[in-house]
């Protein structure tokens, strides 16, 4: 992703919550001086030749899953009445 501004980048993080994350953080605000250098040497690091600011994001997904009571409940070993190889259209092998 490319930003007119290291600002604009900010802004991103922001909405996705992704700033001041950290739970040791200082809770004093930053100062204004502070975050413009920062802004500057960030700029001068991660600029393109147009000046654009270059960031890279990673996406995560997580997804969980937990028995519950109401689940059904797999069937006794050989109670099946229709057999897998007739679904899949193909012969059983028997393992000796």
């Amino acid at each position: 992703v490319r930003y007119q501004t290291p600002l604009a980048l900010f802004a991103d993080l922001r909405a996705m919550g992704a700033t001041n994350v950290l739970i040791e953080r200082r809770k004093m605000p930053l100062r204004r001086k502070t975050l413009l250098r920062a802004l500057e040497i960030y700029a001068e690091n991660y600029s393109d030749s147009d000046g654009r600011i270059r960031a890279t994001f990673e996406c995560l997904w997580v997804s969980g899953w937990t028995p519950h009571e109401s689940q059904q409940k797999p069937l006794e070993p050989g109670s099946a009445k229709t057999r897998l190889a007739d679904a899949l259209n193909t012969k059983e092998g028997i393992l000796e």
